[in-house]
């Protein structure tokens, strides 16, 4: 099992954080630029841990000595059922320094955006285009 899943599993958000590298790269299915650096991917992480509801990885791919990692959940938001991905980029020290997830169906990633923008505000200048 990847430490990222772990931690999420285990809603260790510390741990989690703590598995990114200072200068990762957040790549969101809501917003058009990428989010870059710890600091700034932070408190998305934070709000994700709250707007997710009965959150769930039902596969995990990739073996443990690649670099890069796809993790396959489940979760609803907003009464909406939601599919994603966490693609997962590692370097060599094991640390995360590209994170990207990918939603579907639509529906579900409009509540998934709602929601995070009624938790965080619209942090940054990361509209869509």
């Amino acid at each position: 099992m990847h430490p990222f899943r772990a931690a999420v599993e285990a809603r260790d958000i510390d741990g989690l954080l703590d598995l990114l590298a200072d200068d990762v790269v957040f790549r969101s299915p809501v917003v058009f630029k990428p989010y870059q650096g710890r600091e700034a991917v932070e408190p998305i992480l934070r709000a994700v841990f709250q707007v997710f509801e009965n959150f769930r990885y039902v596969r995990e791919i990739g073996s443990p000595e690649s670099a890069d990692h796809a993790l396959v959940f489940h979760a609803n938001i907003g009464g909406r059922e939601l599919e994603g991905s966490d693609f997962i980029h590692v370097d060599e020290k094991g640390s995360i320094t590209e994170l990207t997830v990918m939603t579907r169906p639509l529906s579900a990633t409009l509540a998934l955006a709602e929601a995070m923008n009624a938790r965080l505000g619209g942090i940054g200048d990361h509209s869509s285009a």
